[in-house]
């Protein structure tokens, strides 16, 4: 079973529009599932983590889960987020198959 790494944005000005990306990201990760991929969804690993510690930990995390990904789905908006933008510069450098929502 190949492995689905959801990316797109996670940070938002408030909670409401952080729920709104981990929501959108939630729609296509049970997408994948359903395709029969196995998906990673960094967005619900860390939900409620926000001020547990600093934001590069979760970024550096969820980079070295990627890396061990079949392919990265962006969705809509990832060219938006510094950590998206980062994701892909990962995925080019190393060659990790890329799907564009």
């Amino acid at each position: 079973m190949l492995v689905a790494y959801i990316a797109g944005p996670f940070r938002a000005d408030n909670a409401w529009e952080i729920e709104q990306n981990i929501r959108r990201a939630e729609v296509v990760a049970l997408e994948y599932w359903r395709k029969g991929y196995a998906v990673i969804c960094p967005h619900t690993n860390t939900r409620f983590y926000q001020g547990a510690a600093p934001d590069h930990v979760w970024l550096d995390g969820d980079i070295e889960i990627m890396r061990r990904c079949d392919m990265v789905v962006f969705i809509p908006g990832w060219e938006l987020s510094d950590g998206c933008r980062a994701e892909m510069d990962v995925c080019k450098g190393e060659g990790i198959h890329v799907v564009i929502r």
